[in-house]
């Protein structure tokens, strides 16, 4: 099955189908746009407030942070390669790992995924209009404003995901100059109105783990199930370290920036926390001139959607990759309904923002580590001779309809991980840590979100393990054979 030629300023007509090579084009350092752009919105900055309401100091939150940011934004860089080298979406390629029925519940999953972050980015967009406008007491404040301010969020995220790859990697090519200069600016303005001299208690090793964990979640964990989508147009013959590595240092280089400041902005100003927990970016207005509170909604509403945008794009290869016999904008058109549904809730109903998603984060962050330590397990030990491309897309092919060693070892590292991870949601909470005792679930295990780590691990070297012995997967090589 082969892709149609790109076209920039044309809706995408592409779905899941490889992309031929007379038609792949560009450069590594491409990616580096459309994942710094996605990764550039002042939530970053919320990110380093959060961190250090675990219980870190300074110096540990910056280190957590970025430890997070690094390592899981390699783990993307490293599944980008696999989109070079098929020119299939990610969800695509891991029917690989999964078998090509088998690999439905994965993505299923990380279809959901990618609609709840869609929905998150949208509805802080939302909430930080709201906060900053009711601050220019303009009359302009309450649910209609917001109200608007939803719809017009939600109607630029769709359009460009409507159009797809191409007017996506221009259009975050273009954002990323501007987020930098605005950034800048806020950097300026908020800098004079540190006060860093109070000083606070170090936490221990396990705690600095949960403030990697969460950042790792929120940042590359929340993005490896698109790594290929962006690489695949790329030729075969582009470099792996520039493919990886570009991928990396687009999604890892503005986080590390935004999370030391935030974590300077939160040791300055202690009652930060607490507002961020209901609404992360409207509280980091709160010191800024009236002057420059139009700007600042601006840039963080473009913030929103230029990763909003990415996520709709592959929520919508998600859903082809499930089986749904649709083109790729119908599919997109479907996940923006779903969006503004879950956007409704968060804006509108939710009484706070920081439970559910803290939630949202170690539920998806389990999952999705699992998946992508199965997936690049797979990728090293089986797909160096590359995919059998046509047969991704038949169940009958060298990839089988199920391949059991990946269902499984999902399964298990999954139900391990959200037994050894807590929620700061009531409700949720309830249903998460079921291997911990109470005093763990409120100590430093529960704090550390260890089951993150558990889940990649047990998942890597489950696959690795049942691969070899019980269930062989076969490979292009030994079908050729």
């Amino acid at each position: 099955m082969a892709a149609p030629v790109e076209a920039t300023w044309q809706i995408e007509q592409t779905g899941i189908e490889t992309v031929a090579d007379a038609d792949r084009h560009g450069r590594p350092r491409d990616l580096f746009w459309p994942w710094i752009a996605a990764n550039l919105s002042l939530f970053g900055i919320a990110y380093g407030v959060y961190i250090v309401g675990l219980g870190l100091n300074l110096w540990q939150a910056i280190v957590a942070g970025s430890v997070g940011a690094i390592v899981s934004f390699i783990l993307v860089g490293l599944i980008a390669l696999a989109g070079r080298r098929a020119g299939a979406p990610t969800m695509t390629l891991s029917r690989a790992a999964f078998g090509v029925y088998g690999n439905k519940l994965p993505t299923l999953f990380s279809y959901i995924a990618l609609v709840g972050w869609e929905t998150v980015l949208v509805a802080l967009a939302t909430l930080a209009t709201g906060t900053v406008l009711d601050r220019l007491h303009a009359g302009l404040g309450g649910k209609p404003t917001l109200a608007v301010a939803f719809a017009i969020t939600a109607l630029l995220t769709v359009a460009v995901g409507v159009f797809g790859h191409s007017v996506i990697m221009r259009v975050e090519k273009w954002l990323t100059g501007a987020f930098v200069v605005m950034t800048v600016v806020y950097f300026i303005i908020m800098i004079p109105k540190l006060h860093l001299g109070r000083s606070l208690p170090s936490g221990g090793f396990t705690t600095m783990v949960g403030g990697a964990t969460l950042a790792a979640a929120g940042l590359g964990l929340g993005w490896v199930n698109c790594g290929a989508d962006y690489s695949r147009y790329l030729p075969r013959s582009a470099s792996s370290r520039g493919v990886a590595g570009w991928t990396a240092f687009g999604g890892a280089s503005a986080p590390i920036v935004l999370i030391t400041f935030g974590v300077l902005v939160s040791v300055s100003d202690p009652s930060l926390a607490a507002a961020a927990g209901s609404d992360p970016v409207g509280a980091l207005a709160g010191p800024l001139p009236t002057w420059f509170l139009v700007p600042y909604v601006l840039l963080g509403i473009l913030g929103f959607v230029a990763g909003a945008m990415m996520d709709i794009y592959s929520s919508g290869l998600n859903l082809l990759s499930l089986g749904v016999r649709l083109p790729r904008y119908f599919a997109v058109l479907i996940d923006g309904c779903l969006m503004v549904g879950g956007g409704i809730y968060i804006v509108f109903v939710a009484p706070s923002f920081f439970g559910p998603f803290q939630a949202f984060l170690a539920i998806t962050g389990v999952v999705l580590a699992a998946w992508a330590a199965i997936f690049l397990v797979d990728l090293a030990m089986y797909r160096r001779d590359g995919y059998d491309e046509p047969d991704l897309y038949r169940a009958n092919g060298v990839h089988g309809a199920f391949n059991w060693a990946g269902v499984v070892s999902l399964l298990v590292a999954s139900t391990i991980g959200l037994g050894t991870v807590v929620s700061a949601d009531p409700h949720i909470g309830k249903i998460l840590g079921y291997f911990l005792t109470t005093a763990a679930k409120h100590g430093s295990v529960g704090a550390s979100n260890m089951g993150v780590l558990l889940a990649f691990v047990v998942a890597g070297v489950g696959y690795a393990a049942l691969s070899t012995t019980i269930w062989r997967p076969k490979t292009a090589a030994s079908r050729r054979s």
